[in-house]
């Protein structure tokens, strides 16, 4: 028996996107919903999403959902760590919660948004907060906004959870959050279904079950499987690439001008060169064509906060115009 891998977009979606009692249970887990307080309906929304059988390079992965109560749920599967990627998270919750109010409406009509975010890479690494002091964030960590005097947590209209899947313990997992996170990263390695695995994980894992697909569903999940590989690969290969010949240059700089900061600027040269290689790289994974105009635009940039942006727009833009497309005003 083989089963596919939860983090992979085609069976996320096969997963959550058509069977709204084991959403509804990972949504409990993940935001501890217990008693009262636990979901029990959910009615699912319009996601941006491309249809079910169809492999999509990078995508932007979401379900979302509504609670009987008007709170809406948005989950992604997001398997990249990309420059901005907790700005995007923000911005689509934002987006989704003004998003609600229709022409003419009293605000009092918006209703809660909670964002929940399955990450395949560290947020927070644990070294990166303890060199800077801070205290370490759990694998499962909530966000919402808390006045700093009194810690009054009233403003709860947006919300955020993110799963680290890295940070998944090595001890047997005895919560559902647990359970979700080993389902997430050991579910490819399980031969049969453990025997004392509840619902609604056993259920989870057997619309895993490979041998249940049909040829379509398995051409489908290797198509996803295999461009989120080619992609990863290449924008690695990449962005290292970039960054090492920085280093070279900036050390031949500074021992050329006897100067420290030519290997500073030699580097950050390179890193500007490794994210240009990035945006193209992650344009031709996706078979995007990029004519000399844009071409040249991309290469010529020497933002690094604009090269973040675009980079974020190329795994899901439609065209390379659009990825170097001016931002739209925003209205007052």
């Amino acid at each position: 028996m083989a089963f596919a891998d939860l983090t992979n977009d085609f069976v996320f979606r096969r997963i959550f996107a058509t069977h709204p009692d084991i959403l509804r249970g990972l949504l409990n887990d993940l935001l501890d919903r217990q008693g009262d307080e636990a979901i029990d309906t959910i009615e699912y929304l319009p996601s941006e999403q491309l249809p079910l059988v169809m492999g999509a390079k990078l995508s932007i992965l979401d379900v979302r959902c509504k609670d009987l109560e008007g709170t809406t749920f948005v989950v992604e599967m997001q398997l990249i760590h990309h420059p901005g990627f907790i700005n995007r998270v923000v911005y689509n919750a934002c987006k989704a919660y003004v998003g609600q109010l229709k022409a003419g409406a009293w605000y009092d009509s918006l209703t809660n948004v909670v964002a929940i975010s399955i990450c395949d890479f560290e947020l927070w690494p644990d070294r990166a907060q303890e060199a800077q002091g801070l205290p370490t964030v759990p694998m499962l960590s909530r966000w919402a906004i808390t006045e700093n005097a009194s810690k009054s947590h009233t403003l709860q209209h947006v919300q955020y959870a993110f799963l680290e899947l890295p940070k998944l313990p090595e001890r047997k997992p005895d919560t559902g959050a647990l359970r979700w996170a080993w389902l997430f990263v050991h579910a490819p390695e399980l031969t049969e279904i453990p025997a004392d695995l509840p619902a609604p994980y056993r259920e989870a894992l057997e619309l895993a079950n490979q041998a249940k697909f049909t040829q379509a569903e398995l051409d489908a999940y290797e198509k996803v499987r295999d461009e989120i590989r080619q992609v990863l690969a290449i924008a690695d290969a990449r962005w290292a690439e970039g960054k090492a010949e920085g280093k070279a240059e900036g050390k031949a700089e500074g021992k050329a001008e006897g100067k420290a900061e030519g290997m500073a600027e030699g580097e950050a040269a390179g890193i500007r060169k490794g994210k240009v290689s990035s945006i193209l790289a992650i344009l031709a994974a996706r078979n995007i064509l990029v004519n000399p105009a844009v071409r040249a635009r991309i290469e010529s940039c020497d933002d690094s906060v604009i090269l973040d942006h675009w980079i974020a727009r190329a795994t899901s833009a439609a065209s390379a115009d659009e990825v170097v497309a001016p931002a739209s005003p925003q209205r007052s």
